[in-house]
């Protein structure tokens, strides 16, 4: 079975610049998911899907796979991962003859995961699973029946009628999930060549709130940078 990783990380970025080559931890932000890939002994190979080639550089040198820049058309502000995933399975199809079963998706934005994560997060995929992605529980403030709206001036609640339990107390309550940014994305080749990350079936893998963090902007990459620092001072 061939197990692709594919990170994807492409030069532009409107809310925070140079993201994926800024200094995280002391080290550029992309290197972190590069030495997670490098850990997972669940990946047969790990390539990188971008469009600039000092990241394709930076990701040679740390020991991935760059055999090529992505298309134009999938380093917009709109492209879709899902679409940057097909594009890497089909490019090693026709150019290497290389079929992939289950394909890894790692965002470099997600710092805090580790090659612990990727291959715990792969042996969740079972025989009728046809993904599973990481998640994070939502705290009770977020969750949609804490929620309010505005009406008129006045605040009332954004769920309304009654609910079969106290929304005011924690207790009792259901406990929900969110993708967190995902971390990771394990997929069955052919659901991802069928247009979909999730497919019918997919079941979760629980992360924590640190290891969730997502960078999106600057505040995100300072709070990041403060658990990595503290994360490797106490190795």
């Amino acid at each position: 079975m061939n197990v692709l990783g594919v990170i994807t990380a492409r030069g532009g970025s409107k809310g925070l610049p140079g993201k994926n080559l800024a200094s995280c931890g002391d080290r550029p932000l992309l290197t972190w998911t590069c030495e997670a890939a490098r850990g997972a002994s669940c990946l047969t190979r790990t390539l990188i899907s971008t469009d600039d080639e000092a990241i394709a550089q930076l990701a040679r040198s740390e020991g991935i796979e760059a055999p090529f820049l992505r298309p134009e058309a999938l380093a917009s502000d709109t492209a879709r991962s899902i679409d940057v995933a097909v594009h890497a399975i089909e490019w090693l199809a026709r150019t290497e003859a290389w079929t992939a079963d289950i394909l890894v998706l790692l965002q470099p934005t997600s710092p805090m995961r580790t090659s612990r994560h990727i291959d715990e997060a792969f042996a969740l995929l079972h025989a009728n699973a046809e993904a599973m992605v990481s998640v994070v529980e939502v705290p009770h403030a977020f969750k949609p029946w804490s929620q309010l709206r505005l009406e008129h001036g006045e605040l009332i609640d954004y769920t309304t009628g009654e609910l079969p339990f106290d929304r005011s107390r924690r207790q009792g309550q259901p406990t929900l999930y969110a993708r967190n940014g995902p971390v990771v994305i394990v997929t069955r080749a052919s659901v991802i060549l069928g247009g979909s990350f999730y497919g019918a079936h997919c079941v979760p893998y629980v992360m924590s709130p640190n290891d969730s963090v997502d960078i999106d902007d600057r505040d995100d990459l300072e709070r990041a940078d403060w658990l990595l620092r503290r994360r490797e001072g106490s190795r």
